[in-house]
């Protein structure tokens, strides 16, 4: 399983595509460091995964009423406090109307990598050994010949909450924020497809954590791919990177603030998982993440930054989103 660059990535998916060759593929968030290997070439002992049911993992002999040990230290407030306030800047000048922040936050638990990957209940789940494990709810984009769909996921609130969901709805924040992402996608997808609409806007999932329910609210976006879609597929695919849920609007120069204000390398983190099967592909936007370096574990967390938004409530997001789907 080698790494393979942007370029020698999207040949090899367009060969494999063109092939009806089944594949699994992860490509980071710079598109510099990617994997696109046909299932047998997947050493489970280095990479687990499951893409809404394609998996390589098997049974596990991992304790399942294991009681969940959590630690989580947040950066302060004075920190994250620079760091949106050079973002709000950069969106009072109009270089961005919307800029994903995240933050890399310590965690302890007794829990190892795997155990969070086998226990999680998630529809897209990827374990490296050492490294990280994925634990996302958010598709990038699912291939259903003829069609290809994408599934912002943008709005989120505590459902314990009185009243959680009509507020998340009536929210003119997280509404400008959903309006502005569902935009941004239609407009990718109308660069590799036709007949591109709005299929459904705003609905809302709950989500089971270790320490509550949240709700995430998310819009269904259609197009219709060219019908040589496969030999193209790595193209198309790359076309929308990196997603824009969690980049922002306008893309170069958002992901410039991004860069400036994070201050640390994304990775994996944010870049895309999935599986095609030789005549569907599915796949997920990697968010919900731990990655392990120099033996300790860090959790990968944000939020979207408008004009709109109130500093305390994004840094409880950023904080409210570090959490396992274990319950």
């Amino acid at each position: 399983m080698d790494f393979l660059d942007r370029e020698g990535a999207i040949q090899k998916m367009n060969r494999y595509g063109e092939a009806s060759i089944p594949f699994f593929f992860m490509v980071d968030y710079l598109q510099g460091h990617n994997l696109v290997c046909r299932p047998q070439e997947v050493d489970p002992e280095v990479i687990l995964y499951d893409i809404n049911g394609c998996t390589n993992a098997g049974n596990t002999g991992h304790i399942v009423g294991q009681e969940i040990d959590w630690q989580v230290y947040p950066e302060n407030k004075i920190v994250y406090g620079k760091r949106f306030r050079k973002v709000q800047e950069h969106i009072r000048r109009g270089n961005s109307y919307l800029v994903n922040l995240t933050c890399k936050t310590p965690v302890q638990t007794n829990l190892t990598l795997k155990d969070v990957f086998y226990r999680s209940v998630a529809p897209y789940r990827i374990w490296m050994k050492d490294r990280l494990v994925c634990f996302s709810p958010e598709i990038f984009v699912r291939i259903r010949p003829p069609y290809i769909y994408s599934y912002p996921m943008k709005g989120t609130r505590d459902a314990s909450l009185p009243d959680a969901r009509e507020e998340l709805l009536a929210d003119p924040k997280e509404t400008a924020e959903h309006a502005t992402i569902t935009d941004l996608i239609r407009n990718d997808l109308s660069r590799i497809a036709g007949e591109v609409s709005v299929t459904r806007y705003r609905y809302i999932d709950e989500i089971k954590t270790h320490s509550g329910r949240l709700l995430q609210m998310s819009s269904e976006i259609r197009g219709t791919l060219p019908e040589d879609w496969r030999k193209r597929l790595g193209d198309l695919l790359f076309a929308l990177l990196p997603a824009g849920s969690i980049t922002g609007a306008p893309k170069k120069k958002t992901m410039q603030i991004i860069s400036e204000a994070e201050g640390v390398e994304r990775g994996f983190y944010t870049g895309i998982a999935g599986y095609f099967d030789g005549r569907q592909l599915d796949s997920c936007v990697m968010i919900r993440f731990i990655e392990q370096q120099d033996g300790r574990l860090y959790y990968r967390s944000g939020g979207g930054i408008t004009a709109q938004s109130n500093e305390a409530d994004e840094y409880n997001e950023m904080i409210r989103k570090i959490y396992v789907p274990i319950c």
